[in-house]
C-alpha cells in the first residue's frame, strides 16, 4: 500500500495549497467571496501544517497505515466542510477534490470503513447546505440537489475504487507468486544444467562462450574464468562448430578437448530455428555412455544367466549326487576314484559360478542392523573355520577392546567378507608358504568403522589393481571375475565403500568403510 499512501499524501498537499491560494487570494480578484477571511486563512494554514506532518510521518513507511489513513480522512472531511463554509463560491471544486481523498482511501481501507467515510462526507456536505444557506434563498433546492449528487458520487467512487483495489491486490499477489515460482524454476533449471553429466555450452556467433556448466568446464580441461574464446580454448570443437554451421553435417567421432580428460562426442543445436547468433553445444562423455551400455549389458546378462543357471542346477545336483554315491563303492580302482574326485571338485566350482550369477541378477535389498564389528569378526572367523579346512593357513581377528559400531546387513556383510577371505587364502600367499590372513576391525578417521581383510602375499600389480572391481575381469584361469564386483555392489547397497589398499612391505588389504551407527545415551551396540 506504499504507492497508494504516497499518492494520497501528495494529493492532500496539493489540496492544502489550493486552500491556501483560495484563502489568500488578492481582494481585487473578487473570487472567491470569503465570508470570514481570517477563519478561512486559519483553516487553510492548519490543514497545510497537518498535511506536512502526515507527509513527514509516512514518508519512510508506517506500521499502522490504516489507522493513519482513517484519522487523516476525518481531518480531510472536516477541512473540506469548513472550507466550503468559509469559501462558498468554491464549494463545487472543494467537494470534487474530497471525492479523490475518499477514493484513494478506499484503495487502502476495508469496504465498511470506506463507506463510513463516504457517508460522513455526504452528511457534512448536506449538513452545510441545510444549515448555512438562508431560508429565503431561491438556490437552496439546487444546492441541496448538488450536495446529494456529490454524496452519491462519493459512494460510487468509493465502491469502484474498493473493487479495483481488491482486484489489483489479487493480481499483484498472483504476479508475485508467479514471479517467485518463475525464480524458483529458473534456479532449479540452472542447478540441473550445472549438475548435468553432459557438458553444456552457449556460444554466440563471435565464437565466444556465454555460459558453461561444470561438466563442460571439466571436459575442456578446467580453463580459467576469463578464457571465453572457443577457438583458443578448444580449436577442434570450434572447427566442428564451423563445419556444422556451414554444411549442416555433424561429425559424430569422439575427440579429446584437453589433456587428461575423457573423450567426448559434440552435438550442436540452435536456440531458435531461424537464429544463428547463439548455439548450444552438448558434450557427451564417451566413458559415461560406455558405462551405461555396460550396466544395460550386465542387467540383461544377469536376467539371461539367472534363467540358464536355474536350468543347470538340477542336472548338476544329479551329477554330484551320483558321483558321491559312486565314491562310496568299494570296487573302484584308484584311477576311478581320482576321476570321481575330479567330478566332485568341478561340480563344486560350477555351483560357485551359478551362485555368483544368481547374486548378479538378484540385487537383494539390504536390511541394515547395528553391529559390533569386533564381535562380528570373531563370530565370522569361528564359523569360517568350522566350515572350511584351513590346513597350515592361518586366519585370525585383530580387534580392540572398544566396540566398533556400524550399520550393515549381517548376511550381505557375511558374503562380502567371505569372498574377500576366500581370495586372500587362495592368492595371498608367497610361493611355498602358508597363507596368513587377518580380519581387522578398527576405527578410522573421525571415528568411522572400518573392516579390513589383510594378507601377506605378493600383492596385486597396479595395472591389475585398477581393474579388479570390474565385472568379468579375472587373472585366474578358473575365475569368473564376478566375486569382487558383487562384493563392491553389496557394499554400496549398505552405504559402504570397498577399496584395495597396497600394504607396505608386501601383501594386500581390502578395506571396507561402513556407516557409523547412531548411539544414544542409553543405547547398546547389538552384536
Amino acid at each position: 500500500m506504499r504507492h497508494e499512501l504516497s499518492f494520497l499524501n501528495y494529493f492532500r498537499l496539493v489540496q492544502a495549497l489550493i486552500y491556501i491560494g483560495l484563502a489568500f487570494s488578492p481582494p481585487w480578484l473578487g473570487w472567491p467571496k470569503l465570508i470570514d477571511v481570517s477563519f478561512a486563512r486559519n483553516v487553510a494554514l492548519v490543514f497545510l501544517l497537518f498535511t506536512l506532518g502526515v507527509l513527514m510521518v509516512t514518508r519512510k513507511g508506517v506500521q499502522r497505515s490504516r489507522l493513519v489513513v482513517s484519522g487523516a480522512l476525518v481531518v480531510d472531511i472536516v477541512a473540506a466542510v469548513l472550507a466550503v463554509t468559509s469559501m462558498h463560491d468554491a464549494r463545487i471544486g472543494i467537494a470534487m477534490m474530497l471525492a479523490v481523498n475518499l477514493s484513494a482511501g478506499a484503495l487502502i481501507l476495508p469496504l465498511r470503513l470506506s463507506l463510513f467515510f463516504a457517508a460522513l462526507a455526504t452528511l457534512g456536505i448536506l449538513g452545510h447546505s441545510a444549515l448555512e444557506l438562508p431560508q429565503v434563498d431561491s438556490s437552496m433546492d439546487r444546492e441541496l440537489l448538488e450536495s446529494g449528487l456529490f454524496g452519491l458520487a462519493y459512494f460510487a467512487s468509493t465502491l469502484l475504487c474498493h473493487v479495483l483495489s481488491r482486484q489489483m491486490r489479487a493480481t499483484e499477489a498472483l504476479a508475485e507468486q508467479r514471479s517467485i515460482d518463475l525464480a524458483n524454476l529458473s534456479q532449479v533449471n540452472e542447478l540441473i544444467i550445472r549438475r548435468m553429466k553432459t557438458g553444456v555450452l552457449l556460444v554466440d556467433d563471435a565464437n565466444r562462450i556465454h555460459q558453461i556448466n561444470e561438466s563442460a568446464w571439466m571436459l575442456l580441461g578446467n580453463p580459467s574464468a576469463d578464457q571465453r574464446d572457443l577457438g583458443r580454448l578448444a580449436p577442434e570443437l570450434s572447427r566442428r562448430l564451423y563445419h556444422w554451421m556451414t554444411s549442416g553435417k555433424l561429425d559424430e567421432t569422439s575427440t579429446q578437448l584437453a589433456d587428461g580428460v575423457p573423450e567426448v562426442v559434440p552435438r550442436f543445436t540452435r536456440l531458435a530455428p531461424s537464429d544463428d547468433s547463439h548455439v548450444l553445444i552438448f558434450l557427451d562423455d564417451t566413458s559415461l555412455v560406455s558405462r551405461r551400455a555396460e550396466e544395460l549389458t550386465l542387467s540383461s546378462l544377469g536376467r539371461l544367466s539367472a534363467s540358464i543357471a536355474h536350468e543347470i542346477r538340477n542336472p548338476l545336483a544329479a551329477i554330484r549326487y551320483s558321483a558321491q554315491l559312486l565314491a562310496e563303492s568299494t570296487d573302484l580302482s584308484s584311477t576311478d576314484q581320482r576321476m570321481v574326485e575330479i567330478i566332485n571338485n568341478h561340480c563344486v566350482r560350477l555351483n560357485e559360478i551359478i551362485e555368483n550369477i544368481l547374486q548378479l541378477s538378484r540385487r537383494e535389498r539390504s536390511r541394515p542392523e547395528t553391529l559390533d564389528l569386533g564381535r562380528w569378526a570373531l563370530s565370522f572367523v569361528e564359523e569360517y573355520r568350522q566350515g572350511n579346512d584351513l590346513g597350515e593357513d592361518s586366519l585370525r581377528v585383530i580387534a580392540g577392546n572398544e566396540p566398533v559400531a556400524a550399520m550393515a546387513d549381517p548376511q550381505q556383510l557375511q558374503q562380502v567378507v567371505w569372498n574377500l577371505v576366500q581370495n586372500a587364502l587362495r592368492y595371498g600367499r608367497m610361493p611355498g608358504q602358508p597363507a596368513r590372513v587377518m580380519v581387522v576391525a578398527r576405527h578410522g578417521e573421525h571415528g568411522v568403522p572400518i573392516l579390513e581383510v589383510i594378507d601377506r602375499g605378493p600383492g596385486i600389480p597396479p595395472k591389475v589393481a585398477a581393474q579388479i572391481f570390474e565385472p568379468f575381469y579375472t587373472t585366474h584361469e578358473y575365475g569368473t571375475g564376478l566375486g569382487l564386483y558383487l562384493a563392491r555392489q553389496m557394499s554400496e547397497a549398505n552405504q559402504a565403500s570397498l577399496e584395495y589398499v597396497r600394504v607396505a612391505g608386501g601383501g594386500s588389504c581390502f578395506r571396507l568403510v561402513l556407516t557409523p551407527a547412531y548411539r544414544g545415551k542409553n543405547a547398546e551396540v547389538e552384536a
